[in-house]
């Protein structure tokens, strides 16, 4: 032993201990196995814990140890003598004596474990300190365990296996309240279930105390049993049948007992998608036991419209039990197929398709023609219901939409609505599938009619429908005035004298603004909004969205009421009428608006013929906000807006090839959240298929994590907003539906690259995504 460590320890000389601190740490380094088994007999002496000297020489000596531990790298080698050490803490009182004071053991032991347990990925230390480490959990020290639950969550992370043979111990000290010790349990389930499968019942029942982290550990752990139990039928072959078969029961039941539990807690936003995910896993091999639980998830799907995707697969797994559940959750995911965002669409068609292909005597041999009539989600789901419906069959010259199921199935009248609240606007594609065996209107060619191609014009229509879809008829023929009252109609003279120029103002304004093609109306909090969806015409082979739309939220419902009113007439050669089913149509989203003191929507389309300039200005400002003019622009030679593949298919073979990057360079990503703190990391980025991927640099501090998959991005937007004196900021957004990305391109051009490229490729990946759904069906 170095003779001032000797000296020191020796004769216990406290004022020498601090002249430790200036010998080097590799002069003493050789003396400190054998200086920690002097101090761990001074500590056990009997008159330790009331001799401050003995105590103060011991506190100097521990800490100038781990000091040159640390900074030498030696701890496996005097690992040993440190473990033993601590250990010998156990033997003494280790409760505190006062309000703040410490018992001097647990001064040593707290030392130590920092010293020990910080090397929580070294298996050799480990393996020697976690033995003694859990035994401080039952020792009362409230402090100690704390932070000996802390570090033992890392030990977890690092190597599971030695903490398996304390399993029990650990959840004894978990159901004594140290819940932090939760967030170990799903790692030592992989190595040892049943002492936890035995104490699950108790484990969950506090769950309402717990906090928000400490609740997400406990449904991590259910995770992780639903998800072993298909797991253990795939590898665990060297165990007999019967023993097998009985594990596997107990898991089971374990799990059953929980789903009251787990649905209970799914209206909590905190933890709803992870208690999705539980169900998930539990519906793949026994969906009978979430059977009764449908209503609740039919409610959450509702309530939290991002998690259909799960509900939908849920659903799905309980139809194919039986026909009769079969047909139940039929009409449930067809329902949503018609309302949800086009991001879902694939999932809901897949499950749909799954369940007809299983009972196909629910379509019979018309189910192939089904899938592959329309590219419209809305008609294919219509087309369904009316095999499902058991009322449509002894209704079929008057099959119903499907805004009309949906309103029978709330309980309305499918007479307009009477006994509750309006739908938000009309399809008239729909309107053409409804009445398909009905006479065409006077004046449109049949030809013009096709659901894809044309606007299809009914003469009336049952009631207001869930959308209004604008599409094109030929040209020069109308919704012609008719009848001797239209006549009188004062919508029908304004127009007949202002025909001219509506076609005038409707030819210049769509170049600068587009049509949509899907009008819905939504109600918020303060007022409403319109939900507005366009997509290409063309549809080309590489085209962004032939299977998809581009979705803006507008705050302003009448301007745009307005704007395709304008473009509904520019299409005919004659003046639109009151009775018209168009204007119907778009009387009926006018009126959905609710705006107090607002005139008709006659009135405000005689007394103001076409919208204000400054509005149209602010509606080609919102486009370009959203990146609308990354991802179409106005094509002279189709006289339509068309995407940016369909408008440059010169760059579909470079931009659609395997491997080929899209963009690369370097960007500097935001490393923190908040807006104050501004810390940025220069990282190399490509932008290739459907991921954008950075190289990882050799900087232990880089994060781990996976690229970023394009088809989960929600939108790409620029920080900060364009102002038109200024050019745009260099920094721009990645949403997806976990977390938000803030990236800085070196210079303003080069973040406009960035941001055409990666708008692009979102559409791309969607639009992979809708063609793959739709391929496979």
């Amino acid at each position: 032993m170095h003779h001032l460590f000797g000296l020191v320890l020796a004769q216990k000389d406290l004022s020498r201990a601090g002249d430790l601190f200036s010998l080097e740490d590799a002069e003493i380094e050789g003396s400190l196995s054998e200086a920690l088994e002097q101090i761990r007999i001074i500590s056990s002496a009997a008159d330790y814990q009331t001799n401050d000297n003995d105590q103060a020489v011991v506190e100097i000596c521990i800490t100038r140890i781990t000091t040159a531990i640390r900074e030498t790298a030696s701890i496996e080698r005097h690992g040993r003598a440190l473990v033993a050490l601590w250990e010998s803490c156990l033997e003494h009182n280790l409760r505190p004596s006062g309000k703040d004071e410490d018992a001097p053991h647990a001064k040593i032991a707290s030392d130590i474990m920092s010293c020990i347990l910080q090397n929580y990925n070294r298996p050799p230390v480990m393996a020697l300190a976690v033995p003694v480490a859990v035994k401080f959990l039952q020792r009362g020290n409230k402090e100690l365990c704390r932070n000996m639950s802390s570090y033992l969550s890392l030990a977890a992370i690092a190597k599971a296996e030695l903490l398996a043979e304390h399993t029990e111990t650990i959840l004894r000290s978990v159901l004594q309240g140290n819940s932090m010790l939760l967030r170990v349990l799903p790692a030592l389930y992989e190595q040892r279930p049943q002492p936890i499968r035995a104490r699950l019942r108790d484990l969950v029942a506090p769950m309402a105390q717990l906090d928000p982290p400490e609740q997400l550990h406990l449904l991590r752990l259910l995770h992780t049993m639903a998800r072993n139990r298909e797991l253990g039928v795939n590898h665990t072959w060297d165990v007999s049948l019967p023993l097998l078969l009985s594990g596997l029961c107990f898991t089971g039941l374990a799990l059953k007992e929980c789903l009251p539990f787990l649905c209970g807690h799914l209206r909590d936003p905190n933890h709803s998608e992870v208690i999705l995910n539980v169900l998930l896993e539990i519906s793949s091999y026994e969906p009978a036991a979430l059977a009764p639980f449908l209503p609740t998830l039919r409610e959450i799907g509702e309530s939290f419209p991002s998690l259909i995707g799960q509900t939908a697969k849920i659903f799905g797994a309980v139809g194919h039990l039986d026909e009769e559940r079969a047909r139940t959750s039929l009409l449930y995911l067809v329902n949503q197929l018609a309302s949800m965002e086009h991001s879902f669409h694939h999932i809901l068609l897949l499950e749909i398709k799954s369940l007809t292909d299983t009972f196909s005597s629910i379509l019979g041999a018309q189910s192939r023609d089904i899938y592959r009539m329309s590219n419209s989600f809305s008609a294919i789901a219509k087309l369904l219901l009316r095999h499902l419906d058991a009322d449509g069959a002894a209704a079929a010259a008057r099959s119903k939409s499907l805004a009309l199921h949906a309103l029978r199935m709330k309980g309305l009248s499918s007479e307009g609505g009477q006994n509750g609240d309006i739908p938000a606007g009309i399809s008239f594609s729909e309107i053409y599938l409804s009445q398909e065996h009905k006479e065409m209107p006077f004046g449109v060619h049949p030809e013009a009619a096709h659901v894809g191609n044309s606007l299809a014009s009914p003469q009336s229509v049952d009631c207001p429908q869930a959308e209004l879809r604008l599409e094109k008829a030929m040209e020069g023929r109308g919704e012609a005035a008719t009848d001797p009252e239209e006549c009188q109609d004062k919508l029908y003279l304004h127009l007949k004298e202002n025909l001219g120029k509506v076609k005038e103002f409707v030819l210049e304004m769509g170049r600068r603004i587009p049509i949509p093609e899907q009008c819905v109306i939504e109600d918020t909090v303060q007022s409403c909004v319109a939900k507005l969806s366009f997509s290409c015409p063309l549809k080309g082979h590489y085209c962004l969205y032939s299977k998809s739309s581009f979705t803006l939220l507008s705050q302003q419902p009448p301007l745009w009421i307005h704007i395709m009113f304008l473009f509904q007439q520019s299409l005919f050669a004659e003046p639109l009428s009151t009775q018209s089913s168009s204007v119907q149509a778009l009387k009926a989203l006018w009126e959905k608006t609710q705006l107090k003191g607002m005139h008709s929507f006659e009135t405000a389309m005689i007394q103001s013929t076409f919208p204000q300039q400054k509005d149209l200005e602010n509606v080609q400002v919102q486009l370009e906000e959203v990146r609308f003019f990354d991802l179409f622009g106005y094509s002279e030679e189709a006289a339509a807006w068309q995407c940016f593949m369909c408008n440059n298919p010169e760059k579909a073979t470079g931009v659609n090839q395997d491997g080929q990057p899209l963009m690369e360079g370097k960007l500097k990503e935001k490393q923190v959240r908040w807006k104050f703190i501004k810390r940025w990391k220069t990282r190399y980025f490509t932008l290739a298929g459907n991921q954008l991927l950075f190289r990882k640099g050799k900087s232990k501090d880089d994060p781990d994590e996976c690229p970023i998959e394009l088809s989960k991005v929600q939108s790409v937007r620029v920080v900060g907003k364009k102002r038109r004196d200024r050019s745009l900021p260099r920094a721009f957004e990645i949403f997806t539906d976990s977390r938000s990305y803030v990236f800085k391109a070196k210079d303003e051009k080069n973040a406009e690259e960035w941001l055409q490229c990666l708008n692009v490729a979102v559409a791309q990946a969607r639009e992979r995504q809708s063609r793959e759904a739709t391929t496979y069906l």
